[in-house]
Parts: C-alpha cells; sequence; structure tokens
C-alpha cells in the first residue's frame, strides 16, 4: 500500500481519475475540484495524491491550499499512511466522507480545533415547490459583482474558515459556464443557487444563498428547483447537494424538493503546529 502524490495535474494517472468516476456520488467533491484545476483554479500549491495497492489504484486526495485536505472515499485501513505521508505538510483542515475524515483525525497528531457537520442528499423526484412569485435566469456578465458579494456571505455562513478573499475568478469562471441561477422578483434579484457543469451525468448544486432581510418568502425553495432543473438540463440524471446539520430549514426544505440523505460528511479545523 503506497501513497504517491504530485504537484502537476498532467502528472495525475487517468487510473486515479477513473477511480473517483467510479462513484460521482461519494466523490462528488474532488471531481468537480479536479474540473476547477483543469480549468486553471486553485493551481497554487495544489497537490493530487493516489494510493497504489497490488498495482491498482484504490484512493485519491487532493490538497489545494489554503482549503482544506479533500478525502475520496477512501479505504479506511490507508488512513494511518496517509497521515504518516503528510505528516510535514501544513493542512488546515481535512474534509471528506466523516468516517475517514474522523480517522485521519485521529492518528495525524493534531487537535480537533472546529468542525462543520454535513449532510449529502440525492435528488429522487423533484418537486414544485410553491411559488412566492417571480422567476429565474441564468446570471450574466453583469451580475458578477453581486454574485461574488453573495459568495462571500454564503461562505461567511457557512463555512467562516473558507478563504473568501479572492472569490471574483472562481465567479467568473462559473458565470462564463453558465452554472449561477438567480431568482428575481420584481425585477431584482433576490436569490442566487449554482450547480457544477455535470461530470459522469452527476452535478451537485451549491452554493444556495438568500440575504437575511429576505428569507422566509419561499425564495431559497424555488431557486435551489430552478437550479436543479438547470442541472437536469444540462445533462445530469444524477443530482445532488449538501446540507449543513446545524440548519434545520434547509434540511427541510431540500427534502421537500425530492432530495433524500445518502451519508454523511465533515470539514474538520486542526491546530495550527506549535
Amino acid at each position: 500500500m503506497a501513497w504517491t502524490f504530485t504537484s502537476d495535474l498532467d502528472e495525475f494517472p487517468d487510473a486515479a481519475a477513473a477511480w473517483l468516476r467510479r462513484d460521482p456520488v461519494r466523490n462528488t467533491v474532488p471531481l468537480t475540484v479536479i474540473r476547477r484545476l483543469q480549468h486553471g483554479l486553485w493551481r497554487e500549491g495544489a497537490m493530487l495524491g493516489w494510493l497504489t495497492t497490488g498495482g491498482e489504484v484504490r484512493g485519491a486526495v487532493l490538497h489545494t491550499p489554503p482549503y482544506p485536505l479533500l478525502l475520496g472515499d477512501i479505504p479506511l485501513d490507508s488512513v494511518p499512511s496517509l497521515a504518516d505521508a503528510l505528516g510535514e505538510r501544513d493542512l488546515s483542515g481535512v474534509n471528506g466522507p466523516l468516517t475517514q475524515v474522523e480517522a485521519f483525525v485521529a492518528v495525524c497528531g493534531r487537535p480537533e480545533t472546529s468542525r462543520i457537520s454535513h449532510r449529502l442528499y440525492r435528488l429522487e423526484t423533484l418537486q414544485r415547490p410553491p411559488s412566492p412569485g417571480g422567476t429565474s435566469r441564468l446570471a450574466g456578465e453583469a451580475d458578477t459583482g453581486l454574485a461574488v458579494r453573495w459568495m462571500g456571505e454564503f461562505q461567511a455562513e457557512a463555512d467562516p474558515l473558507s478563504p473568501s478573499d479572492n472569490l471574483l475568478p472562481q465567479v467568473e469562471e462559473r458565470i462564463g459556464h453558465g452554472e449561477f441561477v438567480l431568482w428575481e422578483d420584481g425585477g431584482q434579484p433576490v436569490a442566487l443557487a449554482g450547480f457544477f457543469t455535470p461530470i459522469m451525468g452527476m452535478s451537485r448544486i451549491g452554493p444556495v444563498y438568500t440575504p437575511p432581510e429576505l428569507r422566509r418568502r419561499g425564495y431559497g425553495s424555488v431557486v435551489t428547483h430552478a437550479a436543479t432543473r438547470a442541472a437536469q438540463e444540462a445533462g445530469a440524471d444524477l443530482v445532488l447537494l449538501f446540507t449543513d446539520l446545524a440548519n434545520p430549514t434547509s434540511n427541510s426544505i431540500y427534502q421537500a424538493l425530492g432530495y433524500r440523505p445518502v451519508t454523511d460528511y465533515a470539514i474538520i479545523s486542526l491546530a495550527r503546529r506549535g
């Protein structure tokens, strides 16, 4: 059992990418991060790793600083050797399936300082929510400033440890690929939802954001429904989303739309080295 690492995306073997694609549900985040790397985002300091056993790839991980280490659905027995191999790497935290993340924290030698608990949902049959009025449209170039501001506000609420000082390239890239949906009411944007261009027929919804003063009016439900339909129209037959387990409102909203729980994930922050 051996881990291999590279900072060159072109050196990431096809077999490792194929291992991620074999389960696009549980490996949804690594797959979308690799897509972003291919589009030129987050390359500075990036590291890609893969596990080989008996000549076959059995796992993959990614690290795009300053974001946490990102685990695919790797074998549990590979976690100690991964932690040992990355012992000298500066990690702010670890993100991935709950069982693997907790196993990594248990052996990495650095205590947990905080965590965000997520639940992965998968769409079964999309249900149309009651409309509060208004209509959806794709965000365009003129919406870039608004999308950057709302993305920053979303991250400040949902994941305050994630960097939010340079969201412009990410937002421009997603708007350019038609991945942001706005809900407008009275001619004014009132909510935003994103979706990722399908990979192997899989798309993930996110972010979903309504400004605080416009909440509890149904905008979050309708913009999520609109983004889900946009993902399906883009070719997704498998649509996923993450919810924050600390937010029961969003969990109930997504279940009412037809999303059903798959498994739990976590982002765990690690104490800095002394």
